[in-house]
């Protein structure tokens, strides 16, 4: 069967992002439904269990018994990513249309951050993403809001 999966001996981020796949697949699940089952929001959940967040302890072993994963799952889903950044944009037009957006704005977001906070960045890390569909007569939008903690530049 395509939907299954086979216990592999150590464990990697991909494997378990593979497993969680499967399971999310098998139970008919969707993102902001995991989201629930472990009280976390749907941002942080799909973005950690594509190996791009650490869970907290408890809510990787929520999401373990919730996907009815195997118990070492828990411990990668704990583990700090690894992020390197030697892919190319990619060709799902979803994604590589967030590219074009930060390709034309970038320099934009970036003078309009820093006139009204001064020379720092947003972070990443502290950080919340909300999705909303607005009803627009030319066709729905997508409505993405992006809120980062700012930081300003260390000068030492």
């Amino acid at each position: 069967m395509k939907d299954t999966f086979e216990v592999p001996t150590m464990m990697t981020k991909e494997d378990v992002t593979m497993m969680i796949l499967s399971a999310k697949k098998r139970a008919g699940l969707t993102w902001e439904g995991i989201a629930e089952k472990i009280d976390m929001s749907p941002v942080w959940t799909h973005s950690a269990c594509m190996g791009m967040n650490a869970f907290p302890k408890d809510k990787a072993e929520a999401l373990v018994t919730a996907l009815s994963l195997p118990q070492e799952a828990a411990s990668v889903l704990e583990e700090p990513p690894t992020k390197v950044w030697e892919q190319s944009v990619p060709t799902d037009p979803c994604i590589y249309r967030l590219y074009e957006i930060v390709g034309v704005y970038g320099p934009t977001i970036k003078a309009l951050i820093e006139e009204k906070f001064g020379t720092g960045i947003m972070s990443a890390i502290d950080f919340d993403m909300q999705i909303t569909r607005v009803p627009h007569e030319k066709g729905d939008r997508v409505k993405l809001e992006m809120s980062g903690k700012y930081l300003a530049y260390n000068s030492w």
